[in-house]
Order: C-alpha cells, then sequence, then structure tokens
C-alpha cells in the first residue's frame, strides 16, 4: 500500500545562495506528487540550523514550515524537522507513513518524491537515490570523468542525505537520525540493514547537489568532489559516491 503521508526534511545551514533554487525544485517535486498520489498529507520542514545569512527570509517565502535550532549538527538537525513534519501531519501511523530527506544545497527532479512514494508501495522500506554535482561547478574534464565512472542503470548504493526516504515505522525502530556532526546518514542506513529492512537502490531522479568544494561539514560531499578534483586534475582515474 502507498504511504498516505509524507514527511520531508531540509537541513539549512547558511545557504541563502543555493536555497532558493532548492525550494523551487522541491516546491514542484511536492505538487506533483499530490497530482500523482491524490490524497497523500505531506508536510515540508526546513530546519534552519545557525544560520546567520538571508536563509530564514528565503524559506519563508516557500510553502514550507521553519524551524530554528543552533545545534550546528546536520544529523541533529534532519532529527528535528522530522520530528516537526511528522507533528504537523498529527504524528500518523509510523507504517503508512514516508519519510524524505534532501538538502539546502541540492535540487531535486519534479518525480523525486513520487518515485520514492512507489516504490515504498511495491515493498521497499528504504530508498537509497543517487546524486551528482552540479556540473557548472567541475571542469569539463571533471565533469566527464564523473559520468564516465557513473553509468546509468548500475546505481551503488551509497547514502545520501540528499536522496534518501523510508517508512517512519522502520525509521523509528532504527533509532531515528543520530545527532551527528556528519554521516548521520550512513549511521542510520546501517541500523536499518542490520534490523533487516528492504533496502532499494536507483538512480531514477538523481538529485543535482552543489559542486563546491568546501562544504558545512569536513566530511561531506563537498570533500569528495574536492578530493576527485585533485585526482583528475593529476590524471588518476577514480570514482566518486
Amino acid at each position: 500500500m502507498s504511504p498516505t503521508s509524507v514527511a520531508v526534511v531540509v537541513p539549512v545551514h547558511d545557504e541563502a545562495g543555493l536555497l532558493d533554487r532548492c525550494l523551487a525544485g522541491l516546491t514542484a517535486a511536492l505538487d506533483h506528487a499530490r497530482r500523482t498520489h491524490p490524497g497523500v498529507r505531506i508536510a515540508a520542514v526546513v530546519v534552519l540550523d545557525a544560520c546567520s545569512d538571508a536563509s530564514e527570509e528565503i524559506a519563508r517565502t516557500w510553502p514550507v514550515t521553519t524551524v530554528r535550532i543552533t545545534a550546528r549538527r546536520v544529523g541533529t538537525a534532519r532529527r528535528v524537522g522530522v520530528g516537526a513534519a511528522l507533528a504537523e501531519l498529527g504524528d500518523p501511523p509510523p507504517e503508512d507513513t514516508w519519510i524524505s530527506t534532501t538538502d539546502g544545497d541540492s535540487v531535486v527532479p519534479l518525480a523525486w518524491l513520487s518515485h520514492q512514494l512507489d516504490l515504498g508501495a511495491s515493498g521497499a522500506d528504504v530508498v537509497l537515490g543517487t546524486v551528482r554535482p552540479d556540473f557548472s561547478d567541475l571542469t569539463a574534464e571533471h565533469a566527464a570523468h564523473w559520468t564516465a565512472t557513473h553509468p546509468r542503470g548500475r546505481p551503488p548504493g551509497n547514502v545520501h542525505g540528499a536522496n534518501l526516504g523510508m517508512r517512519a515505522d522502520v525509521y523509528r525502530h532504527a533509532g531515528g537520525f543520530p545527532d551527528l556532526d556528519e554521516h548521520e546518514d550512513v549511521e542510520l542506513v546501517r541500523a536499518v540493514h542490520a534490523a533487516g529492512a528492504r533496502v532499494i537502490a536507483t538512480d531514477e531522479n538523481e538529485v543535482v547537489t552543489s559542486g563546491r568544494f568546501v562544504g558545512r561539514t569536513p566530511g561531506g560531499y563537498a570533500a569528495f568532489v574536492r578530493h576527485t578534483h585533485d585526482r583528475v586534475r593529476d590524471g588518476v582515474a577514480e570514482q566518486i559516491r
């Protein structure tokens, strides 16, 4: 059975330069999901974590709920966002509820949420989606290398909080997002794997994320982009996530 309630969470820390694009894509994807899945209830929450720029003002121009925290931890931001979204939905039955997350520097495609809901309806407990860096942030050589090392139809099953979804009962059983500075998504998925959840990897509806070299966490996606750029520049081929 397809989930009837959806909690969507976007953690944000000083993303004023990218947030409008993120929320434009997200709003379009949520509207599309409402058309493809009539009757689905969606609560979208943007968690503003220790923002000192115009992120809050930007978020408030979009049809999302905003929550302010000062944790400076993306794991805490995702966890708080899930709680806020579920509360807004009236704490629906976990087995009928889906949780999706992306990031404030990322843009989801139109069918992003609809596809996750379809996979959930077909039996997936967790959906691991792929991401790619924004090619406009990369050199032509780096972009070509990324394309060559990521053949379509063979998703590696890496974990990205920017493109992640799961049923709420599975999320709760696994303990939710841990309060970590980074890799909270990896730790959560490790827990759901250990619990025997059915995890599906897909490269359909790939999310585009910033190709910047310096991210909000030392070991986040930006570190992989920077490392791969250096390897490509030095003539050493290596696949990134």
